[in-house]
């Protein structure tokens, strides 16, 4: 199988009739980590949602392919049965459905018919990766995310990627809210699926997740677009000095599209 690849062409999104993204491009392969940073109200979460298929984002013009499939012409459940997924910055909470219930249904949606994952293997694999979570037993027979803390939330998100081992992984935000244990816990799932046959998109506004996942590629977006690139030191220079070095070398003066 050849390695994932996940391309984004001069993509323009709106919502309610105000466009937030600009003519956006982006191409993340297999075995590459890449990190998008920038100011607050960029289109940073616009970018994320937009790819994965959330109703309310209209795309204007532009295309996004997870390697021969067009986005943008799957319903969000053919996106990730195609190998995208997506780590939400505010998981939602779902009653009546347990988080290990949850999980396999995903896990086997993937699967053909009649090739559903064993009870007992799904058990074992479970068990192993909320072991390396540091997460509770009991959070297998709990509601979805109901009653969870954030970092509880944000947790469960890594454990359904390391269940699921898609092809390509988007991370909104997945550290706000996190303390420095929680934090290192989060980077080491991400960590552990590093492969050729994986790749990672990681939104955040913060250097220090950085620190525990080290990206291949940093870009920072600014009015909808990214403006510029780099290798993980650009992340610790925008850690150091902010945005603004980077607003007077491209010739904005006021970063502000009012919504992510």
């Amino acid at each position: 199988m050849t390695k994932p690849n996940l391309s984004v062409k001069d993509l323009h999104v709106s919502i309610e009739e105000k466009e937030i993204l600009k003519g956006l491009n982006i191409e993340v392969n297999g075995g590459e980590i890449h990190a998008v940073m920038g100011p607050n109200g960029t289109g940073k979460s616009t970018l994320a949602s937009a790819l994965m298929g959330h109703p309310s984002f209209e795309i204007e013009k532009g295309e996004a392919y997870l390697d021969n499939n067009n986005l943008f012409d799957m319903e969000v459940d053919e996106r990730a049965q195609a190998g995208l997924f997506l780590a939400m910055q505010y998981p939602s909470e779902i009653s009546g459905v347990t988080n290990s219930d949850f999980i396999r249904s995903a896990m086997n949606a993937q699967r053909e018919e009649g090739d559903e994952v064993s009870l007992m293997k799904f058990i074992r694999q479970m068990d192993e990766k909320m072991d390396m979570l540091e997460i509770d037993q009991s959070f297998q027979h709990r509601y979805l995310n109901e009653g969870f803390s954030g970092g509880e939330k944000k947790r469960n998100e890594i454990l359904q990627l390391m269940m699921l081992q898609p092809r390509m992984a988007i991370l909104d935000e997945i550290d706000s809210g996190l303390d420095i244990d929680a934090l290192k816990v989060v980077a080491k799932g991400v960590n552990s699926l590093r492969s050729e046959d994986f790749g990672c998109l990681i939104i955040t506004h913060y250097q220090r997740l950085l620190n525990y996942i080290t990206p291949d590629y940093v870009h920072v977006m600014m009015q909808g677009r990214i403006v510029k690139s780099g290798g993980p030191e650009l992340a610790q220079k925008l850690e150091e000095h902010g945005y603004d070095w980077i607003k007077e070398e491209i010739g904005i003066e006021d970063e502000t599209v009012g919504k992510e």
